[in-house]
C-alpha cells in the first residue's frame, strides 16, 4: 500500500493556500500536517479525501501490486465534525457507518468492541447528544474501527480530548500502522506518535491573479 501526492496545490476563494506539496507514504507510515490557522491543513485533507479538487497535482492510493485504488472506498475521513446524529443512540450511529462503509471482505470490530476500544463501555444505548464533547469525539474515533480501511485522514483528531484520551488515540493509530495502514493527520497539537513524517504549511497565500494557467491545466 502506498499513498503518493505529487505537486499538489489547493485554493480557497481567490487564493492558493499551498502549492508544490509532495510526499510518499507506505503501509505502516504516518504524516502529520502542521501550520497556522488558515494555512490550508483542512483543505489539503479534503483534497486527499476527494472532497475537493486540487488546483493542480495528483494524489494516488496504490495497492501492493501498484494498481490505483479509489480513495473514496479505501479511506476514512474524520473532519472537525463527528458525523453522528445527536438524536440516534451511539450504537445506531456506529451501525449506520458499519453498514454504509462495509467492504466485500467484511471485518472490523463489532460495535460493542469498538466502543470498548475507545474506553466508553456501556454507552451504546445512549443518544449521541447526551455525551460530553470528549466522549463524542471518542465515538467518532470508534467509527474508524468498525470497518477496516487502509488510509485514515484525520483533521484535528484530538480536538476536545483530555490527556488520557490523547494517549488512547495514539494507541489506536499505532495499532492501525502496525497492521499496515497509513495515517495522515492535520493538527495544532502533539499527537504522541513517534517516527512520523512532518509537513508544515506556511500559510503564505498567493493570489490566483499572480499565477499563469498552462495548457496542461496546471497553475504555475
Amino acid at each position: 500500500m502506498q499513498a503518493i501526492a505529487t505537486t499538489l496545490s489547493g485554493r480557497r476563494g481567490d487564493s492558493v493556500l499551498f502549492a508544490g506539496i509532495g510526499f510518499a507514504l507506505k503501509g505502516g507510515e504516518a504524516l502529520v500536517v502542521t501550520g497556522p490557522n488558515g494555512a490550508g491543513k483542512s483543505t489539503l485533507l479534503r483534497v486527499l479525501a476527494g472532497l475537493l479538487r486540487p488546483e493542480s497535482g495528483r494524489f494516488s492510493l496504490l495497492d501492493d501490486q501498484g494498481a490505483e485504488l479509489p480513495v473514496f472506498d479505501h479511506a476514512h475521513y474524520l473532519g472537525h465534525r463527528n458525523a453522528m446524529k445527536r438524536e440516534l443512540r451511539v450504537a445506531e450511529n456506529l451501525g449506520f457507518w458499519k453498514q454504509m462503509q462495509a467492504t466485500e471482505g467484511g471485518g472490523g470490530l463489532d460495535i460493542d468492541a469498538a466502543i470498548d476500544a475507545v474506553g466508553l463501555t456501556g454507552v451504546a444505548h445512549l443518544p449521541f447528544g447526551y455525551l460530553s464533547a470528549g466522549q463524542q469525539r471518542r465515538i467518532a474515533l470508534a467509527r474508524l474501527l468498525v470497518t477496516p480501511r487502509p488510509l485514515w485522514l484525520l483533521d484535528e483528531p484530538t480536538a476536545a480530548l483530555d490527556r488520557a484520551s490523547d494517549e488512547l488515540f495514539a494507541d489506536l493509530v499505532r495499532g492501525h500502522l502496525a497492521g499496515g495502514g497509513i495515517a495522515i493527520a492535520a493538527t495544532h497539537q502533539p499527537l504522541g506518535l513517534e517516527g512520523v513524517t512532518s509537513l508544515e504549511l506556511s500559510g503564505a497565500r498567493e493570489p490566483l491573479s499572480d499565477l499563469t494557467f498552462r495548457d496542461d491545466g496546471v497553475w504555475a
